[in-house]
């Protein structure tokens, strides 16, 4: 046996791990970059997405109902 002692590989190491508050200021300069990049919607826009939105969602919860009232009527004539 060699006396020598063994070498510890390179990289990765816990203790070259960045600080709590390090990691939190890099995420949070991130999640700014990240921010940035966006293209954020005109005032005309947003008004015209939010309209669509609606009246998606009327018109779904309109569908929904007719076949909820359908069904219901349904059942009620099958099992009286």
């Amino acid at each position: 046996m060699s006396d020598t002692v063994a070498e510890r590989p390179q990289g990765g190491g816990a203790d070259e791990r960045p600080g709590f508050g390090a990691r939190i200021a890099l995420f949070y300069r991130q999640v700014v970059a990240e921010l940035r990049k966006v293209i954020w919607p005109t005032r005309r826009e947003l008004i015209t997405y939010t309209w669509v939105v609606i009246v998606f969602v009327a018109v779904i919860a309109t569908i929904v109902g007719i076949f909820d009232y359908g069904f219901g009527r349904l059942v009620l004539a099958v099992f009286g």
